[in-house]
Order: C-alpha cells, then structure tokens, then sequence
C-alpha cells in the first residue's frame, strides 16, 4: 500500500463520494460568487464557514479532521441509546452500554492519524479498550480468524485479522482529546486502529463479529488495500 492511494474523508476527500462532494462545492461556491466575495475579505476563517455549509467533507475543522459519512444522515446516539453487540464466532456473546464499556480498563494510544488522501493530524490521543480485550471476555472459537465490524450508520463495514485486532494499539475508542468522542468524529464509541489508514477506523461502532475469513469492508469493495498499514507500521512477516 502507498500513501498515494485515494481516500474517503474522514477519512479525507477523495474517493467517489468525495469526488461529487467537491464538484458541487464548486459550483456552489461559482453561483454564490457574491456571498463569498466578503468572506474572502475577512480572512480564512470566514472562507472555511461558508464552504463548510456547501460541502463540509472538504473542510477541516480547528483540529484538522474532516467530516464524512458514506450516508445522507447518521443517528446520533447516547449513553440511553447506545448499545454494542459483540458476536460472531464466539462462546459468551455480550452486548454493551455506553455505561459498561466506560467501566471497563481504559488504554489511551496516541498515533497520528493519517488518510490516504494525505493529510493527517498528528499525536492523536484516543482513549478506551482494546479490542483484544473484549474478545477475550467474548471467548474467540477456534475456526475464528478475523473481526467484521458494523456501525450505526447502516452502510459501513470494516474488517481485521484476529491477529491485527488483538494489537494493544486496537481500540474500541469512546474518547479522544480527553472528551467524548463526538457524532462528527463518529462517536459516541468509534474503533482506532493506529498502526493502519483512517478508513480501516470505522466511525459509529456498533457491532464485532467474530468471523472465519475476512471480510472485505466498504471501501474495500473501491479497491482499497484489505491490509490498509501505514509506511513503516507493517509487521515483518506482513
């Protein structure tokens, strides 16, 4: 994998959905010459607002991150309505609140995180708990091999090696910057695997799923790498 290869943003903007996104941010922005003459005038911060509203994927917010869901809209939930289901191939499936996973042993990783598309906002503090720690208390099956993530958002799927998921620098993340991580950066629970590209952290976790294979995750099916590791981040015998 290289870091030239396109990405979604959140991921960033690239990629198909990214690519329409941009285009009527253009034009947008060409039919509304008028509006944003003034902002220009007051400097980058008032250029950012207005094309944020026309296309908010394309625009970084004050720590660098950009927004973006594959979908029109994405349920915000909550610690009343938040829940995780851990499944699949296992000997003790659970289903968790926001409440219980917040009781368990917390881990914080800081990585960069870092999109294909090439941007990238460094030391990122991201705080919650490891993966291989739920699937322990789950009981992985012998004929599982890999982990199928699902979110709340109804479209997005990820997926990793058992192996990869068990990293100690995998987490199931409900903080980030120590605060909640929010709706936009795909909280209130969201997955961090740090040593890979942004796409392979899918935003608005909402299920694990033990499986025999992996499974190929949304932009997967785009051609992006299934073994989406970072220059330098691979595993020798990778």
């Amino acid at each position: 994998m290289t870091a030239a290869a396109p990405g979604p943003p959140d991921q960033g903007p690239g990629g198909r959905p990214v690519g329409r996104r941009i285009v009527l941010a253009m034009l947008g922005l060409g039919g509304a010459g008028l509006a944003v003459g003034p902002a220009v005038q007051r400097g980058l911060s008032g250029v950012r607002s207005a094309l944020s509203r026309v296309a908010p994927g394309v625009v970084p917010d004050d720590r660098g991150f950009r927004y973006f869901s594959i979908v029109g809209s994405v349920p915000r939930k909550d610690a009343a309505t938040y829940r995780l289901t851990v499944g699949g191939l296992v000997d003790r499936p659970a289903t968790y609140t926001l409440d219980q996973l917040a009781a368990l042993p917390q881990t914080t990783v800081v990585h960069d995180a870092v999109c294909t598309d090439g941007w990238q906002v460094d030391d990122v503090p991201f705080t919650g708990v490891r993966l291989g720690d739920l699937l322990d208390a789950a009981g992985v099956r012998d004929e599982g091999t890999a982990v199928r993530f699902t979110c709340f958002d109804g479209a997005y799927t990820e997926s990793l090696t058992l192996e990869q998921a068990r990293r100690a620098d995998v987490l199931v993340a409900l903080r980030m910057f120590d605060e909640p991580v929010p709706h936009d950066s795909g909280g209130p629970v969201r997955l961090f695997v740090a040593p890979m590209y942004f796409y392979k952290s899918a935003k608005w976790l909402s299920g694990i799923e033990v499986t025999a294979q992996v499974e190929q995750g949304y932009w997967e099916d785009y051609g992006y790498p299934v073994d989406g590791w970072l220059p330098g981040e691979e595993p020798v015998d990778a």
